[in-house]
């Protein structure tokens, strides 16, 4: 199993609407990609503000959905709910 994270980090000019990604941008994405859900991360103590997790299959499943024309609807509507530029992690599932 594949983890794609993506973090938001956390700066003092840093603006972003918890309500709108939980409720509008991440439910895009997982309908984007085919997928069952997603755990969602509101940064409480850390570098964060937020984070979201997508599980996938494989690298070849998260390649593939990742490729899907509709993604850039998912990334034009990042500006909607943060001026954040996110960082990226993909992990490997061992546990």
């Amino acid at each position: 199993m594949i983890r794609f994270s993506v973090l938001y980090p956390a700066s003092d000019d840093a603006t972003f609407d918890h309500d709108y990604y939980a409720n509008k941008h991440v439910p895009l994405a997982v309908k984007t990609w085919g997928l069952d859900g997603a755990e969602i991360d509101r940064g409480v103590n850390g570098p964060y503000v937020a984070a979201v997790h997508f599980t996938f299959e494989s690298m070849d499943a998260m390649g593939a959905a990742l490729a899907a024309p509709a993604t850039a609807e998912v990334m034009a509507d990042v500006a909607n709910y943060t001026n954040i530029s996110p960082v990226t992690q993909t992990s490997e599932i061992v546990g």
